[in-house]
């Protein structure tokens, strides 16, 4: 996926290039005819390469969302020093899919019983949550959610939220399962995300 980084301003900072994201994503900032859903699933690495194979989605941003300070940064926000959590915006075609199928799509990509976070990532700001920007979608994730509860015997804790103000992570998160492979897949196996959701939700198709 292209990676959409309007409004950072990257600048140097504990020896190496970080990038200070000072301007809030928008709607209109994505692809022509494009609409803007919001998902936090834990890490954003994980999440943006969930949602990158869905079909219909045309760009995804990893970022923060739901603080109350005027920007985020990733040192931060990972430290637990702000009430921002790490999310991801998903740009998508309405004319393929809707907010709906891409909230059916989401909840197989994390633990929803977990209040602590998602697999080894603990605190706040790696808990899941949905955010709505308006009465129809908030509808529609309240539905999803409630489609859910009776698979489990433990409550769904998933946050909804109202969209706030995303701001976009700094360049070296964007598409990051792309840049280091190895890497992210090192991360996401040691992490126990998939032996999780495998338990959760049964094998899913790649």
């Amino acid at each position: 996926m292209r990676r959409l980084l309007l409004g950072i301003t990257l600048v140097l900072g504990l020896g190496h290039q970080a990038a200070v994201a000072n301007q809030p994503l928008q709607e209109q900032d994505g692809p022509p005819g494009s609409e803007m859903a919001v998902f936090a699933g834990g890490c954003f690495w994980c999440t943006e390469a969930d949602f990158d194979k869905k079909t219909g989605v045309l760009e995804t941003v990893s970022g923060y969302i739901a603080g109350d300070a005027e920007t985020a940064n990733y040192k931060a926000v990972s430290s637990g020093r702000t009430d921002h959590i790490e999310a991801v915006a998903v740009f998508y075609d309405p004319e393929k899919t809707d907010f709906r199928t891409l909230l059916d799509a989401y909840w197989p990509t994390v633990d929803p019983l977990d209040a602590g976070g998602q697999f080894c990532d603990r605190g706040a700001q790696y808990r899941t949550a949905l955010f709505y920007d308006d009465a129809r979608e908030k509808k529609a994730i309240e539905e999803s959610r409630a489609s859910i509860e009776n698979r489990f015997d433990k409550p769904i804790v998933t946050d909804i939220l109202p969209q706030t103000a995303f701001y976009p992570a700094e360049e070296y998160h964007q598409d990051y399962y792309q840049k280091n492979p190895l890497r992210y897949r090192y991360y996401r196996t040691t992490c126990g995300r998939d032996n999780r959701l495998n338990e959760l939700w049964g094998e899913q198709p790649e």
